[in-house]
């Protein structure tokens, strides 16, 4: 029994211990995300299996921007003209996306980032999570 107990206590500390992300982790968010999932703060969740407007970001020095494109077949996209800059920001351990431009000005914490999926929780909660994405390949 008490073997049980010391390796339940484990599963419990590894399951709890929040995985950390690195300065350099940072250069992961570079490319092409979809959404994924959003969780709402309520605890709903809505999942998202086809995007047809994904999100292309680009960061450097701390500093980047995100714009929505629509991915074609041809592996070619349309590219909006709205850009939304942000800069990250280092607080307590965890890193924050700040948006501003002159109607608005938002925070994501970033609490998941790894090579092939992100994730942010925004001020009122709610959970985005992203997937990087795989563009559909049509074999000639």
């Amino acid at each position: 029994m008490k073997k049980i107990l010391i390796l339940y206590s484990f599963f419990l500390l590894i399951g709890c211990h929040e995985t950390t992300i690195s300065k350099e982790d940072l250069t992961y968010l570079n490319g092409y995300w979809e959404i994924s999932e959003v969780e709402f703060s309520d605890g709903a969740k809505k999942n998202y299996s086809v995007n047809p407007t994904i999100d292309f970001i680009h960061l450097e020095n701390m500093e980047g921007f995100r714009k929505k494109v629509q991915p074609k077949f041809n592996g070619t996209y349309n590219i909006s003209q709205d850009v939304e800059a942000f800069k990250i920001q280092s607080i307590n351990d965890s890193y924050i996306l700040i948006y501003k431009n002159n109607l608005i000005e938002r925070e994501e914490k970033l609490t998941h980032l790894d090579p092939t999926s992100f994730s942010v929780l925004n001020e009122e909660g709610v959970l985005y999570s992203y997937s990087r994405f795989q563009p559909i390949v049509i074999p000639k």
